[in-house]
């Protein structure tokens, strides 16, 4: 069993009976910066108590995971009225970490004590397992990235936006700033996490950010990258186009593209394809999940071994590039010229 050492830090945020938000506990430690926004996105400020119980989001490129419990008479946390268990971790793994902050969130209320906790963490940490009479044996190991494709529904996407999916495909691609828009968290976070395996020759999910609010720190992080894929569940966001080339709107089940970056969407016959192969492919319910991820990547790949077909010269760092001369010699349609240009740019096989 190997250890767990994406794990950066634990910490206990309560909320007493007075309303009063506190946080109890952290090891190792946290900074202010991320106090300031898991303090924004933690549910313990709300007066409702049927808000999200489990979160994700990033932050300065760690991601953090919030789970957040009601306390009972039962319980041994006398005074405390909810508390919310935070981990931030290196990786992006959802399942993994639910599951985690919840066994840490059943010690906690059993015990009341952050000792117990600490001791849970540090055999997560060191030995990527630990062990509660209650909770059985949580083991790192169980949710490596098979596990991660039972977590996303590319069937439920193509099947909301049908043959416009190919947008979204060709904006992770070609490497654009996506929006993804739902007003419920909970929806947002669910469909997000199917994007990234659109696209499973790369790391997307080094470009993810599952929850932005329109805020500066956050927003200023989110500028920082030349492409993402960001979820938000403001509905202003829909008027702030220089945020994004593609905004998804979940449960308007539109796609709009933003009017600088039209150029990049243009349809070739090859688009059409795509569009209609997606569509078929999860149609076809014999097709699981895995299967469908599997088939995509395929033609994915593909297209990418037609584009590198093109590469005949050789840079300095031995590396096939392919020239722009060559697309032009080619007498082209204009948009396959351009969608060309842009995958191989995207690719980071273009040599000017």
């Amino acid at each position: 069993m190997a250890p767990l050492t994406d794990l950066i830090s634990c910490s206990i945020i309560e909320k007493d009976c007075n309303g009063d938000a506190l946080w109890a506990w952290t090891y190792p430690s946290v900074s202010k910066a991320q106090k300031s926004v898991v303090t924004r996105k933690c549910n313990l400020q709300s007066e409702s108590t049927s808000a999200q119980s489990f979160v994700c989001a990033r932050y300065s490129d760690n991601w953090f995971y919030i789970h957040s419990s009601e306390v009972f008479d039962t319980d041994k946390l006398p005074r405390v009225k909810q508390f919310a268990l935070v981990i931030f971790t290196k990786d992006f793994n959802p399942q993994k970490y639910e599951v985690l902050c919840r066994v840490l969130s059943k010690m906690y209320c059993k015990t009341g004590n952050p000792t117990e906790i600490l001791q849970l963490y540090l055999s997560v940490f060191t030995k990527g397992s630990c062990t509660t009479q209650e909770n059985g044996i949580f083991m790192s190991d169980d949710y490596n990235g098979q596990r991660l494709v039972a977590d996303s529904n590319i069937r439920g996407l193509v099947k909301t936006f049908e043959l416009e999916t190919i947008l979204i495909y060709t904006a992770l691609l070609l490497k654009k700033r996506i929006i993804v828009y739902h007003h419920s968290l909970e929806e947002l976070l669910k469909w997000i996490k199917t994007f990234p395996a659109l696209m499973k020759h790369r790391r997307v999910t080094d470009n993810l950010f599952p929850w932005v609010d329109l805020v500066q720190d956050e927003l200023a992080e989110l500028k920082g990258y030349s492409y993402y894929i960001a979820g938000c569940r403001d509905s202003s966001i829909s008027s702030k186009s220089e945020l994004f080339d593609l905004l998804v709107n979940i449960p308007a089940r539109e796609i709009a593209v933003a009017p600088h970056a039209k150029e990049s969407f243009t349809m070739t016959k090859t688009h059409k394809e795509i569009a209609l192969f997606l569509v078929q492919l999860s149609e076809n319910q014999a097709n699981t999940e895995a299967q469908i991820i599997h088939e995509i990547a395929e033609k994915t790949q593909d297209l990418l071994n037609q584009l590198r077909s093109l590469a005949t010269v050789d840079n300095s760092e031995g590396r096939k590039i392919i020239k722009l001369e060559t697309f032009r010699e080619r007498n082209l349609p204009t948009a396959v010229e351009h969608f060309l240009i842009n995958l191989a740019t995207a690719e980071n096989i273009l040599g000017l």
